[in-house]
């Protein structure tokens, strides 16, 4: 019965969805092209509690565990694992003091009212996984953004979502480049559980009443570090340990 009814909901939400991103695809451009980046950045964050409030038409719930105070006025590298495209614009809203930053396939740098802008525009990196020679320069680029401007990185080092919300193994290269790019960062290891459960049934129909959690880990100040891939090796095993299936 519940699938049943997921029918039409899935598709008010889908609808609501495109329409927020349309709406607010001229918001960003204006803020972004006349008022610059702090205005653009809050025509963002507006959108992602837009997209939030969307997610209830399917009954979706969205708890954000962090006990820690992170301090603002420092660079982040946040890793986190990876379960569907419902763990990005939540996780957008609740680190929005911290500026977060993604790194994205190429292909979603054209095409995607709001989503496409703002990944150009607003500090993230987009990379071409097949091209090492784009892919490098401009994660190195991407690191020294963060760096100079004391933002922060999100990263999911799985490379593609986790399917079945087992946590994939971590690729390292990125993290490796980030780490030797933002020295000063402090490391924020997050899980996050229950978003590929939207999912269960494909793209369509999502699967009603998801509660998506995300739990924020103790952050590690990265140059208490020398040994960069004991704390790859740390970290995946923190995130792991915290992601339910």
């Amino acid at each position: 019965m519940l699938k049943l009814l997921s029918y039409p909901l899935t598709a008010i939400y889908y609808l609501s969805f495109l329409i927020a991103l349309l709406i607010f695809h001229p918001i960003q451009w204006v803020s972004f092209h006349v008022f610059g980046y702090q205005a653009h950045k809050k025509s963002v964050d507006a959108l992602q509690l837009v997209l939030m409030l969307c997610g209830k038409v399917v009954g979706m719930r969205y708890t954000f565990n962090n006990p820690n105070q992170i301090d603002t006025n420092q660079p982040l590298i946040v890793v986190a694992n990876h379960q569907s495209m419902h763990d990005i614009y939540p996780l957008t809203w609740f680190l929005r003091k911290h500026h977060p930053k993604f790194i994205s396939k190429i292909e979603l740098g054209k095409g995607i009212p709001s989503v496409s802008f703002n990944l150009r525009h607003g500090g993230g990196a987009l990379i071409d996984r097949k091209n090492p020679r784009q892919s490098l320069p401009a994660l190195m680029k991407f690191g020294e953004y963060i760096e100079t401007n004391k933002r922060t990185a999100v990263i999911f080092p799985e490379g593609t979502r986790s399917k079945n919300g087992h946590l994939k193994p971590f690729q390292t290269k990125g993290l490796e480049i980030l780490f030797k790019k933002i020295p000063s960062a402090v490391v924020v290891p997050v899980s996050i559980n229950n978003s590929w459960k939207t999912m269960k049934y494909g793209s369509f129909p999502i699967n009603l009443g998801t509660h998506i959690t995300f739990t924020v880990h103790k952050p590690i100040k990265l140059s208490t570090f020398k040994d960069k891939q004991a704390l790859i090796s740390s970290i995946e095993t923190t995130i792991k340990e915290h992601v339910h299936t």
